[in-house]
């Protein structure tokens, strides 16, 4: 999960005025689509969906009480998923967008919330998201990200809050509290996985990368040690699981093999029990009555004694002589 914090400009990220140009820019993904007939979300926040652009930039642009002229009055936030992070959100755009917001509202905002140490929760924030499913510059399939703009002020319009400060928890001087981004994505990435049921790789997170980007030559090493020891046991795993796989499968080709064995012994065994035992056993012991019904009875082959005897011939009547 990559999230970063868009730095003032005088451009698109002028965040001293009004929020106009900046929602202005997150609809232009929305046109692009509508033109080829594509899904599109609208802008959302903890409670609605599908708000209209003119209801953000009134309700950001008015929540600056007490904020000077040059002040920043919201701050621009990119929630971008990685690739396989993606895959685990949903299998189609609106699955994954739906998803999205739901890793927002549940884990993103009230981290947001709570990082800044003034008893602050998820309804305090006031915020709006925008979804976006495509990225120039990218090869990946898959690129949904999420820009979030988040009011300098709390819902109360009374409490200034920056995740730009450097303060860390402070407890004197004229800024109290702060924000540690660390610490944040820390506890966004460990509410990710627990949300989707994630685990990801050692060199997916946000510590491997940080360490990687900021840390010392030995903390680099101790890393990429750990790397190395993760993807042995990974690798030993996988070989294990194929080993038993094969080992199971051979086991049942041996066991059909057995059986098979089995079965024409127990026919040959039969057919020569058959062979040798007389008729009257074969039937009785061995089942086959089929067997004595087709073979010829004794009345069929030997004679009886009538069949045996010639009959008589039969003597002709003289007729009596006329004189």
């Amino acid at each position: 999960m990559h999230i970063d914090f868009a730095l003032p400009s005088n451009g698109t990220y002028n965040n001293a005025g009004s929020s106009r140009q900046l929602a202005n820019y997150l609809e232009h993904e929305d046109l692009e689509r509508m033109e080829k007939g594509i899904y599109t979300e609208g802008f959302f926040n903890l409670t609605d969906d599908n708000i209209y652009k003119s209801k953000l930039i009134k309700d950001i642009d008015s929540n600056i009480g007490q904020l000077l002229k040059t002040d920043a009055k919201f701050y621009a936030i990119h929630v971008s998923p990685s690739e396989k992070e993606l895959q685990v959100m949903g299998n189609t755009e609106q699955e994954r967008a739906e998803a999205m917001k739901r890793y927002i509202h549940e884990v993103f905002i009230p981290e947001y919330a709570n990082n800044f140490n003034k008893g602050l929760s998820a309804s305090d924030i006031k915020f709006y998201g925008k979804i976006h499913f495509d990225r120039n510059r990218s090869d990946n399939e898959l690129n949904m990200h999420c820009h979030l703009i988040v009011s300098r002020k709390d819902q109360s319009n009374k409490v200034k809050i920056s995740p730009l400060t450097n303060h860390r928890n402070t407890k004197k001087g004229v800024i109290t509290s702060g924000f540690d981004r660390t610490t944040l994505f820390k506890n966004v990435e460990k509410g990710f996985n627990k949300l989707f049921d994630y685990n990801p790789q050692l060199s997916e997170t946000f510590e491997y990368c940080n360490t990687m980007k900021n840390g010392t030559v030995m903390d680099r090493l101790r890393m990429q040690e750990r790397e190395l020891k993760t993807s042995e046991i990974s690798f030993a795993g996988e070989k294990k699981k194929t080993v038993d796989v094969q080992s199971d499968e051979n086991v049942k080709a041996q066991t059909n093999k057995n059986m098979k064995t089995f079965s024409e012994i127990s026919i040959q065994q039969q057919v020569s029990t058959s062979v040798n035992q007389p008729i009257h056993q074969q039937t009785s012991e061995s089942g086959l009555s089929s067997l004595f019904f087709i073979l010829p009875s004794a009345s069929d082959i030997t004679p009886t004694d009538e069949q045996q005897q010639p009959k008589p011939k039969k003597k002709k009547k003289r007729m009596p002589r006329l004189n």
